[in-house]
Protein backbone atom coordinates (compact mmCIF):
# COMPACT_ATOMS: atom_id res chain seq x y z
CA UNK A 1 0.00 0.00 0.00
CA UNK A 2 1.40 3.27 -1.15
CA UNK A 3 1.07 6.77 0.79
CA UNK A 4 -1.75 7.58 -1.68
CA UNK A 5 -3.22 4.59 -1.11
CA UNK A 6 -3.84 4.79 2.32
CA UNK A 7 -7.51 4.50 3.75
CA UNK A 8 -8.91 5.84 7.11
CA UNK A 9 -11.14 3.13 8.32
CA UNK A 10 -9.95 3.55 12.36
CA UNK A 11 -9.80 7.26 12.44
CA UNK A 12 -10.03 8.13 16.30
CA UNK A 13 -10.84 4.09 17.16
CA UNK A 14 -8.44 1.99 19.37
CA UNK A 15 -7.47 -1.69 18.75
CA UNK A 16 -6.18 -4.26 21.29
CA UNK A 17 -3.85 -6.74 19.13
CA UNK A 18 -2.54 -9.92 20.84
CA UNK A 19 0.37 -11.35 19.36
CA UNK A 20 1.85 -7.98 18.02
CA UNK A 21 5.23 -9.10 18.32
CA UNK A 22 5.76 -10.54 15.27
CA UNK A 23 4.03 -12.00 12.13
CA UNK A 24 0.43 -11.73 11.23
CA UNK A 25 0.17 -9.49 14.61
CA UNK A 26 3.12 -7.02 13.82
CA UNK A 27 1.43 -6.76 10.43
CA UNK A 28 -2.29 -6.39 11.46
CA UNK A 29 -1.02 -3.55 14.49
CA UNK A 30 0.93 -1.70 11.38
CA UNK A 31 -2.20 -1.69 9.18
CA UNK A 32 -4.49 -0.54 11.53
CA UNK A 33 -2.26 2.27 12.91
CA UNK A 34 -1.43 3.40 9.21
CA UNK A 35 -5.56 3.54 8.97
CA UNK A 36 -5.40 5.52 11.84
CA UNK A 37 -6.42 3.31 14.58
CA UNK A 38 -4.75 3.68 18.37
CA UNK A 39 -3.43 0.50 18.43
CA UNK A 40 -2.68 -0.99 22.30
CA UNK A 41 0.12 -4.19 21.30
CA UNK A 42 -0.28 -7.44 23.68
CA UNK A 43 2.39 -9.93 23.55
CA UNK A 44 4.57 -12.29 25.46
CA UNK A 45 7.38 -11.46 23.55
CA UNK A 46 8.36 -7.76 24.79
CA UNK A 47 11.08 -7.04 22.89
CA UNK A 48 9.95 -7.51 19.75
CA UNK A 49 6.73 -5.57 21.15
CA UNK A 50 8.86 -2.70 21.07
CA UNK A 51 9.93 -2.84 18.22
CA UNK A 52 6.38 -2.83 16.71
CA UNK A 53 5.10 0.08 19.05
CA UNK A 54 8.38 2.10 17.73
CA UNK A 55 7.99 1.13 14.20
CA UNK A 56 4.67 2.42 14.12
CA UNK A 57 5.34 5.86 15.74
CA UNK A 58 8.33 6.36 13.63
CA UNK A 59 5.82 5.95 10.59
CA UNK A 60 3.63 8.61 12.63
CA UNK A 61 1.01 6.22 14.17
CA UNK A 62 -0.30 5.37 17.52
CA UNK A 63 1.02 2.97 19.80
CA UNK A 64 1.40 1.12 23.17
CA UNK A 65 2.49 -2.01 24.38
CA UNK A 66 1.50 -3.94 27.01
CA UNK A 67 3.06 -6.78 27.58
CA UNK A 68 1.27 -10.11 29.06
CA UNK A 69 0.51 -13.39 28.38
CA UNK A 70 -2.40 -14.16 27.16
CA UNK A 71 -2.32 -17.80 28.97
CA UNK A 72 -3.62 -15.93 32.15
CA UNK A 73 -7.01 -15.14 32.60
CA UNK A 74 -5.85 -12.22 34.82
CA UNK A 75 -3.47 -10.67 32.21
CA UNK A 76 -6.27 -10.81 29.58
CA UNK A 77 -8.71 -8.86 31.96
CA UNK A 78 -6.13 -6.21 32.79
CA UNK A 79 -5.01 -5.82 29.42
CA UNK A 80 -8.74 -4.67 27.93
CA UNK A 81 -9.53 -2.64 31.33
CA UNK A 82 -5.80 -0.75 30.66
CA UNK A 83 -6.86 -0.48 27.34
CA UNK A 84 -9.92 1.24 27.94
CA UNK A 85 -8.66 3.20 31.66
CA UNK A 86 -5.64 4.80 29.08
CA UNK A 87 -7.56 5.27 25.83
CA UNK A 88 -11.09 5.81 26.80
CA UNK A 89 -12.88 3.21 24.26
CA UNK A 90 -11.88 -0.17 22.44
CA UNK A 91 -13.55 -0.53 19.44
CA UNK A 92 -11.49 -3.33 17.83
CA UNK A 93 -10.03 -6.94 19.59
CA UNK A 94 -8.26 -8.98 17.08
CA UNK A 95 -6.59 -11.86 18.83
CA UNK A 96 -3.89 -12.94 16.93
CA UNK A 97 -1.55 -14.80 18.95
CA UNK A 98 -1.32 -17.99 18.32
CA UNK A 99 0.93 -21.36 18.91
CA UNK A 100 1.56 -24.55 17.32
CA UNK A 101 3.26 -27.86 17.92
CA UNK A 102 3.77 -30.30 14.98
CA UNK A 103 4.18 -34.21 15.63
CA UNK A 104 2.66 -37.49 16.42
CA UNK A 105 -0.74 -37.62 18.51
CA UNK A 106 0.77 -39.68 20.42
CA UNK A 107 4.27 -38.20 21.37
CA UNK A 108 2.08 -35.12 22.61
CA UNK A 109 2.76 -34.09 25.93
CA UNK A 110 -0.04 -33.04 27.99
CA UNK A 111 2.15 -29.75 28.79
CA UNK A 112 1.79 -28.87 24.89
CA UNK A 113 -1.76 -29.62 24.12
CA UNK A 114 -2.74 -27.30 27.39
CA UNK A 115 -0.42 -24.75 26.19
CA UNK A 116 -2.14 -25.34 22.28
CA UNK A 117 -5.38 -24.69 23.84
CA UNK A 118 -4.37 -22.38 26.39
CA UNK A 119 -2.80 -19.62 23.85
CA UNK A 120 -5.41 -20.22 20.82
CA UNK A 121 -8.62 -20.48 22.55
CA UNK A 122 -8.81 -19.76 26.18
CA UNK A 123 -6.62 -16.56 25.45
CA UNK A 124 -8.98 -15.47 22.35
CA UNK A 125 -12.02 -16.40 25.14
CA UNK A 126 -10.79 -14.52 28.08
CA UNK A 127 -10.15 -11.28 26.32
CA UNK A 128 -13.41 -11.50 24.43
CA UNK A 129 -15.62 -11.76 27.89
CA UNK A 130 -13.69 -8.80 29.09
CA UNK A 131 -13.59 -6.74 25.79
CA UNK A 132 -17.65 -7.01 25.27
CA UNK A 133 -19.05 -4.26 27.52
CA UNK A 134 -16.74 -1.97 25.96
CA UNK A 135 -17.41 -3.08 21.98
CA UNK A 136 -21.03 -2.97 22.51
CA UNK A 137 -20.42 0.83 23.99
CA UNK A 138 -18.79 1.38 20.78
CA UNK A 139 -20.69 -0.80 18.09
CA UNK A 140 -17.11 -2.47 18.19
CA UNK A 141 -16.12 -6.27 16.61
CA UNK A 142 -13.69 -9.25 17.18
CA UNK A 143 -11.58 -10.82 14.68
CA UNK A 144 -10.17 -13.92 15.64
CA UNK A 145 -7.62 -15.52 14.03
CA UNK A 146 -8.16 -19.36 13.10
CA UNK A 147 -6.40 -21.79 10.81
CA UNK A 148 -6.83 -23.88 7.71
CA UNK A 149 -6.58 -26.36 10.35
CA UNK A 150 -9.72 -24.93 12.26
CA UNK A 151 -11.72 -25.90 8.83
CA UNK A 152 -10.09 -29.42 7.74
CA UNK A 153 -8.42 -31.49 9.40
CA UNK A 154 -4.62 -31.85 9.27
CA UNK A 155 -1.82 -35.05 10.42
CA UNK A 156 0.80 -34.12 12.48
CA UNK A 157 -1.42 -31.00 14.73
CA UNK A 158 -3.98 -32.46 16.38
CA UNK A 159 -3.81 -30.03 19.60
CA UNK A 160 -3.72 -26.62 16.58
CA UNK A 161 -6.49 -28.08 15.16
CA UNK A 162 -8.50 -28.47 18.15
CA UNK A 163 -7.50 -25.31 19.32
CA UNK A 164 -8.73 -23.05 16.17
CA UNK A 165 -11.66 -25.31 14.77
CA UNK A 166 -12.96 -24.42 18.90
CA UNK A 167 -11.96 -21.23 17.53
CA UNK A 168 -13.94 -20.78 14.58
CA UNK A 169 -17.47 -22.29 16.48
CA UNK A 170 -16.64 -20.26 19.37
CA UNK A 171 -16.75 -17.14 16.95
CA UNK A 172 -20.46 -18.27 15.36
CA UNK A 173 -21.63 -18.75 18.47
CA UNK A 174 -20.89 -15.26 20.06
CA UNK A 175 -21.46 -13.85 16.58
CA UNK A 176 -25.39 -15.25 17.29
CA UNK A 177 -25.50 -14.07 20.56
CA UNK A 178 -24.47 -10.84 20.42
CA UNK A 179 -25.88 -9.65 16.89
CA UNK A 180 -28.60 -7.93 18.43
CA UNK A 181 -26.05 -5.87 20.92
CA UNK A 182 -24.23 -4.94 17.77
CA UNK A 183 -20.94 -6.57 18.29
CA UNK A 184 -19.94 -8.51 14.79
CA UNK A 185 -17.48 -11.38 15.53
CA UNK A 186 -15.57 -13.17 12.74
CA UNK A 187 -12.12 -15.09 11.89
CA UNK A 188 -9.75 -15.28 9.32
CA UNK A 189 -8.50 -18.62 8.55
CA UNK A 190 -4.62 -18.68 7.16
CA UNK A 191 -2.89 -21.37 4.84
CA UNK A 192 0.80 -21.04 5.07
CA UNK A 193 2.35 -17.80 6.07
CA UNK A 194 5.77 -16.54 6.20
CA UNK A 195 6.45 -16.05 9.81
CA UNK A 196 8.16 -17.17 12.88
CA UNK A 197 5.21 -19.36 13.67
CA UNK A 198 6.09 -21.71 10.66
CA UNK A 199 9.65 -21.48 11.87
CA UNK A 200 8.59 -25.41 13.41
CA UNK A 201 11.41 -28.18 13.66
CA UNK A 202 10.54 -30.65 11.20
CA UNK A 203 9.96 -34.37 13.01
CA UNK A 204 11.65 -37.95 12.18
CA UNK A 205 9.17 -40.38 10.70
CA UNK A 206 6.34 -37.80 9.27
CA UNK A 207 4.29 -39.42 6.32
CA UNK A 208 5.57 -36.85 3.27
CA UNK A 209 2.35 -37.54 2.05
CA UNK A 210 0.30 -36.41 5.01
CA UNK A 211 2.82 -33.29 5.17
CA UNK A 212 1.98 -31.81 1.61
CA UNK A 213 -1.96 -31.67 2.51
CA UNK A 214 -0.35 -28.84 5.03
CA UNK A 215 0.65 -26.83 1.89
CA UNK A 216 -1.35 -24.14 -0.17
CA UNK A 217 -1.36 -24.66 -4.17
CA UNK A 218 0.56 -21.20 -4.64
CA UNK A 219 3.48 -19.69 -2.90
CA UNK A 220 2.61 -19.08 1.13
CA UNK A 221 1.12 -15.70 2.23
CA UNK A 222 3.14 -12.70 3.39
CA UNK A 223 1.88 -11.25 7.01
CA UNK A 224 0.67 -7.92 5.62
CA UNK A 225 -1.75 -9.64 3.07
CA UNK A 226 -3.66 -11.27 6.07
CA UNK A 227 -3.67 -8.35 8.18
CA UNK A 228 -5.23 -7.00 4.89
CA UNK A 229 -8.23 -9.31 5.59
CA UNK A 230 -8.43 -8.48 9.25
CA UNK A 231 -8.46 -4.96 8.44
CA UNK A 232 -11.52 -5.15 6.53
CA UNK A 233 -13.38 -7.16 8.68
CA UNK A 234 -12.59 -4.77 12.03
CA UNK A 235 -13.91 -1.94 9.48
CA UNK A 236 -17.44 -0.58 9.00
CA UNK A 237 -16.74 -1.69 5.34
CA UNK A 238 -17.91 -5.36 6.69
CA UNK A 239 -20.80 -3.75 8.72
CA UNK A 240 -22.77 -6.81 7.15
CA UNK A 241 -20.25 -9.55 7.68
CA UNK A 242 -20.54 -11.71 11.27
CA UNK A 243 -19.71 -15.11 12.08
CA UNK A 244 -17.78 -15.75 9.57
CA UNK A 245 -15.09 -17.92 9.27
CA UNK A 246 -13.02 -16.81 5.83
CA UNK A 247 -10.17 -18.80 4.23
CA UNK A 248 -7.12 -16.98 3.08
CA UNK A 249 -4.90 -20.19 2.00
CA UNK A 250 -4.06 -20.33 -1.40
CA UNK A 251 -5.93 -23.26 -1.75
CA UNK A 252 -4.90 -25.42 0.34
CA UNK A 253 -8.81 -26.22 2.03
CA UNK A 254 -10.24 -25.69 -1.57
CA UNK A 255 -10.10 -29.84 -2.77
Amino acid sequence: MTDTDVLHRFTDRVALITGAGSGIGRATAHRLAAEGATVVGVDVNEDGLVETVASIIDAGGSATAHPADVTDPAACRTAVEATVEVHGRLDVLANIAGVVRLGHAVDLSEEDWQLVQDVNLSGPWFLMQAALPHLEATGGNVVNLSSAAGVTGQAYTAAYCASKGGLVLLTKALAVEFAHRGIRFNAVCPGMVNTPLNDFDMVDGLESNLMAKLFPLVAGAEPGEIATLVAYLASDEARYVTGAAISIDGGQTAG
